[in-house]
């Protein structure tokens, strides 16, 4: 691993709306993060595979993958089964974070985020990966 890119994680986002992915980037480019970005599930399970993210951030409702289909995926290959995902919706529901658990997310996170939320995830997960 190079050690200049050592304090920053891998993360993906996954998520339709174009405006969600460049706050998102633009929020984790600012706390140092190396940034992947992913228009739907599709997408994202070719950049999963290519560049090995050590973090996910999957929104919950896109076309054609919705979310909780792409976690899946994810979390039933072995090679990425450990790779914190982290739910992203518009809906603050307690179906829906209890539907993420169950495909293996580690989190929920509701939209819009901030950046301090956002980075409070990176954070909280890179702890728990160490």
């Amino acid at each position: 691993m190079n050690p200049a890119a050592s304090s920053g994680a891998k993360v993906l986002v996954i998520d339709d709306s174009n405006t969600i992915r460049r706050s998102a980037e633009i929020f984790l480019r600012q706390g140092g993060h190396e940034v992947l970005l992913a228009e739907d599930g599709f997408d994202a399970l070719a950049k999963v595979n290519d560049h090995g993210p050590e973090l996910i951030f999957c929104d919950i409702l896109m076309p054609r993958l919705d979310g909780y289909q792409t976690c899946a995926i994810i979390k039933r290959n072995p090679r990425f089964a450990q790779v914190p995902v982290i739910m992203l919706s518009s809906k603050d529901g307690l179906f829906d974070k209890a539907r993420g658990r169950m495909v293996g997310s580690e989190d929920y996170l509701t939209k819009p985020f901030t950046k301090e939320q956002l980075l409070r995830a990176v954070e909280a997960f890179r702890r728990s990966a160490v």
